[in-house]
Order: structure tokens, then C-alpha cells, then sequence
């Protein structure tokens, strides 16, 4: 099964940046960033394909940017003017998510 480890989270003040990784084991055409916050359920942040095409959940549109390297098998995430509502743990998956895959995630705290 594919694993997936992330990388590149910490504490950034309001309004601050960070840049998240993701090495996948493989190629994967859908590779999908996803956060959970404390109490919330996990949800989709943005996704790319295979040719480059992205999408983004409403609430991180014009901020947030996905980005990869194929010959890597790695997946970024670009993330700017990072408010409190962006604390949690992302991860990266497929899409769909690989329910086996998930790996232990990297921590964004946002916070002044």
C-alpha cells in the first residue's frame, strides 16, 4: 500500500506562511492534502492531478496552493496568510483517501 510521509508544519503567527511536503511511495495520479482540526472531522484542503489541474475547499481559495513533483512523488502545499481557523494536523492522500495509507500527519498551529 501507498505511504505517505508530510512535512514542513509548525506555530506561524496570524497572517504568516508555511510550506508543507508530502513523499508518496509511489506515483499517484490524485494526490490530496487533508487537515483535521481538534473535534472537527478531516476535510479535503485542495487536490492535483496528474496533469497538473487543482482544486481548493472554498475556505482556503486565493491562499492555499497544491503543487507537485512527479519525479519526486512529492505534493506541496503553499499555504499564506494563515489565520487561526488553519490549526491542524495536514496530511496527505489520495483522492479518494487510501483508508489504509494515512500517515501521521504534520502539526500547523496558528497562533500569536
Amino acid at each position: 500500500q501507498v505511504q505517505f510521509v508530510e512535512s514542513g508544519g509548525g506555530l506561524v503567527q496570524p497572517g504568516g506562511s508555511l510550506r508543507l511536503s508530502c513523499a508518496a511511495s509511489e506515483s499517484i495520479y490524485f494526490m490530496a492534502w487533508y487537515r483535521q482540526a481538534p473535534g472537527k472531522q478531516r476535510e479535503l484542503v485542495a487536490y492535483i492531478t496528474g496533469g497538473g489541474s487543482t482544486n481548493y475547499a472554498d475556505s482556503v481559495k486565493g491562499r492555499f496552493a497544491i503543487s507537485r513533483d512527479s519525479a519526486k512523488n512529492t505534493v506541496y502545499l503553499q499555504m499564506n496568510s494563515l489565520n487561526p481557523d488553519d490549526t491542524a494536523v495536514y496530511y496527505c492522500n489520495t483522492k479518494p483517501p487510501a483508508l489504509n495509507s494515512w500517515g501521521r500527519g504534520t502539526q500547523v498551529s496558528v497562533s500569536s
